[in-house]
């Protein structure tokens, strides 16, 4: 079962992650996604949470993403945590408004 939030900002992102983990989501299993790269990266560092990577996306998609177009990498990333085609679109376009995503999975 995967759990999506959208949220405006890191403030939002960091009290959602809070809930999550009461919840019982391991940290290890939110993922952070934002439109800018430098931007997910720096957030989920200081959020303690995951951006996907190789495990998630296997490793020859991870190599095609290198020169895939950022919208492109981001819908095969969702795919690659557990989102459906059709949500990974609708996601992308909630990170073109500006907006974070949480993709929590339960084990």
């Amino acid at each position: 079962m995967v759990k999506i939030l959208s949220v405006e900002n890191g403030v939002q992102a960091k009290e959602e992650i809070e809930k999550l983990v009461s919840q019982g989501y391991d940290k290890d299993d939110i993922y952070l996604f934002a439109h800018y790269q430098e931007r997910e990266d720096d957030l989920a560092k200081a959020l303690d949470v995951e951006t996907p990577g190789i495990g998630e996306t296997g490793f020859f998609q991870t190599m095609k993403n290198f020169v895939a177009k950022r919208g492109d990498e981001l819908r095969s990333e969702f795919e690659g945590v557990g989102l459906s085609k059709q949500e990974a679109d609708e996601y992308e376009r909630v990170l073109d408004t500006g907006k974070l995503v949480l993709v929590a999975q339960d084990k």
